[in-house]
């Protein structure tokens, strides 16, 4: 079973609220998913394995740590995964970004594929799934199964708010696939948004609707 990953780092939780907040306009939404994708990363990366390097400082010579050889990949599902991007990135600068582009059929909501893009060698990468909101789990599950397809075999996936019936899903068709969230909310409406969640995040990151 993938293990479930709730980050709830003071910061975190007062960043949230505030996205959470109907009169919180897409400028301040946009950063404040950005910086809190930077905080998450941090967890998301901590059993990273590391290295010994011979350097030399303006002192010494020394032997000090580095990431070693695994190569990182983040993919976000479109659109609203793309607003956790830059957070990662500014963390780890040398990380490949690919892109799946998923929609959710508004009558059977149900997540139909557009667009998929990756890196030649995402199957050498821990690759990081990031998608904002994980309510029915099926975009996320597809998105996985895509990533599969192509021989990644190191995933994980990581959101910011997450539907009890979202992570039951992801759990049971993707066990291998450890789960990070900011928050694990109440359950799905009858339209499939997740309560009390922040509404549509693709539109609040864009300013659509």
């Amino acid at each position: 079973m993938s293990k479930l990953h709730v980050i709830d780092h003071p910061m975190i939780q007062h960043k949230l609220t505030i996205m959470r907040d109907k009169e919180t306009g897409s400028k301040d939404f946009r950063q404040l998913l950005e910086e809190i994708s930077l905080l998450m990363g941090y967890e998301i990366t901590r059993d990273i394995p590391l290295e010994d390097v011979e350097i030399e400082t303006p002192i010494c010579k020394m032997t000090a740590k580095k990431v070693s050889g695994r190569k990182l990949a983040i993919v976000p599902i479109l659109r609203a995964g793309m607003g956790m991007v830059e957070g990662l990135h500014t963390l780890v600068p040398v990380a490949k970004v690919g892109h799946i582009g998923l929609y959710r059929n508004e009558t059977t909501h149900e997540p139909v594929v557009y667009y998929c893009k990756l890196p030649e060698d995402i199957q050498k990468r821990l690759v990081i799934v990031t998608d904002p909101m994980l309510a029915t789990g099926g975009s996320a599950c597809d998105a996985v199964k895509m990533l599969k397809d192509r021989g990644c075999k190191n995933i994980r996936l990581m959101c910011l708010v997450a539907a009890p019936e979202g992570i039951a899903k992801v759990q049971k068709e993707h066990p291998d696939v450890d789960i990070y969230v900011a928050a694990v909310d109440d359950h799905l409406n009858a339209d499939a948004y997740i309560v009390p969640g922040l509404g549509d995040a693709g539109d609040r990151i864009f300013g659509t609707k």
